[in-house]
């Protein structure tokens, strides 16, 4: 093999290795049947969550996952895949199944959260949560509930001892 192929493999495995340990989530999708317009559209909806698409030959993946341990992961990695990275472990699987009710050809396959390897049923259940944002919002509110129940009764009875 010429040196200057087996040195550009060599990257592009360095670089999805250190994609893959930079997210928090990584989703395997197949884009087969999807126009340019249709790609385009939903790297634009990705990009506004903060999350990257980016395509690797499966050979490429498959050595990765491979060398990172997620041999799990093997199976999904035929076939026209797209990778997406997410820093949000939600993020990604939120857009991408929003997206893919609309356009059936996007097929959700696999993906890595938090260092373990998940199928398509976890990918859809991660998308009907919320993403950090209201997951933060919500544990503010119930951390908020008691002292505002608490505060509403002590004027209530300050309120009856006038």
């Amino acid at each position: 093999m010429n040196k200057d192929v087996l040195a550009q493999k060599e990257a592009d495995v360095a670089e999805l290795s250190q994609k893959i340990s930079d997210s928090s989530s990584v989703v395997v999708v197949e884009y087969r049947g999807l126009t340019v317009a249709e790609i385009t559209e939903l790297r634009n909806n990705l990009r506004k969550e903060g999350v990257d698409m980016k395509v690797f030959k499966n050979t490429i993946a498959q050595r990765t996952v491979k060398q990172l341990g997620f041999e799990a992961l093997e199976p999904a990695l035929k076939g026209p895949n797209a990778l997406v990275f997410g820093t949000d472990q939600v993020a990604p699987a939120c857009v991408l199944a929003e997206f893919a009710k609309t356009h059936d050809k996007l097929v959700l396959k696999s993906g890595i959260v938090d260092g373990a390897v998940v199928d398509e049923a976890t990918i859809k259940t991660l998308s009907s949560l919320p993403n950090k944002e209201g997951m933060l919002a919500k544990f503010a509110s119930t951390l908020n509930a008691p002292v505002i129940k608490f505060a509403l009764a002590v004027k209530a009875v300050a309120e009856s001892k006038e």
